[in-house]
């Protein structure tokens, strides 16, 4: 892991209307990187939510691609979590930013994954795979989700145990966190499992629902009424996810009609 603090000076450049500045990169695995960006004064979000980022082509234009807010609606800084795709237009760009470069940052946030979206329950599952990990970063270091839930659990899914790094530490961070430690203490639960590597917890996070074995290792119910569900990942876990909350009688909600679980359409993570 390889953090750069320190910021670019005595450059005179023309920065686009949109543009932010990056004040720190972090390099988790050769495929996963995390940055943080200044934050526009005139933007307000909620925990969860996504925006339009990207950077200027080589004709002025810019090239954007939704990415969820990884940073707590609170947080003075934008703080974003990308795989690296080697040919991917934006991300073979984008993983070589380096603090004092410019990230073109769209103010108009949206989304499913906001509390709203919910109908009042008594636990909430955050459902995640890869850098579908995002929006919950951001919303499980937000006071207002230990308000409205007993218990809140995350499940993050990868290939292997180096991929869960930042979920790990992100964890980890939340015991000295003077908003929310003490209550994620006490009501968050964390339920880390790979799929192509040993590990505590083995296996597909579907599979593991499926035969019970998240349930009974976390020691609680099996999804059922008083359960709420969040799902952000790749296409085939969506819609895994989706199919076991039906199932289970759940509903799919929205902002406009909250329901009892809720997917992110506007992207795979």
């Amino acid at each position: 892991m390889n953090e750069t603090v320190l910021a670019k000076g005595g450059e005179t450049r023309s920065l686009h209307p949109d543009a932010q500045i990056v004040t720190a990169v972090t390099h988790w695995t050769d495929r996963l990187f995390s940055f943080r960006l200044t934050r526009p004064r005139s933007l307000r979000f909620r925990s969860g939510e996504f925006v339009m980022i990207g950077l200027e082509r080589d004709d002025g234009k810019p090239l954007l691609r939704a990415y969820s807010i990884a940073s707590p609606s609170w947080d003075d800084e934008l703080e974003f979590y990308s795989i690296k795709v080697p040919d991917g237009p934006l991300t073979s760009r984008l993983q070589n930013i380096q603090p004092g470069d410019a990230v073109i940052v769209r103010p108009k946030p949206t989304g499913t994954l906001v509390l709203d979206a919910l109908l009042p329950g008594k636990r909430l599952w955050l459902v995640a795979t890869g850098t579908g990990i995002a929006p919950f970063a951001s919303l499980i270091r937000d006071p207002d989700i230990y308000q409205r839930y007993d218990k809140v659990i995350l499940t993050h899914t990868c290939r292997g145990t180096a991929e869960l790094a930042y979920g790990r530490e992100l964890i980890a961070s939340l015991a000295d966190d003077p908003l929310v430690g003490e209550e994620a203490g006490h009501k968050l639960g964390y339920f880390p499992t790979t799929t192509r590597e040993a590990s505590e917890h083995q296996g597909r996070i579907t599979d593991l629902m499926r035969s019970g074995q998240v349930f009974r290792d976390l020691g609680v119910p099996e999804l059922g009424a008083d359960d709420r569900v969040m799902i952000c990942g790749s296409m085939g876990l969506n819609l895994d996810v989706k199919a076991i909350c039906e199932e289970r009688g759940l509903v799919e909600g929205s902002n406009a009609a909250p329901g009892t679980f809720v997917l992110e359409k506007a992207f795979v993570g």
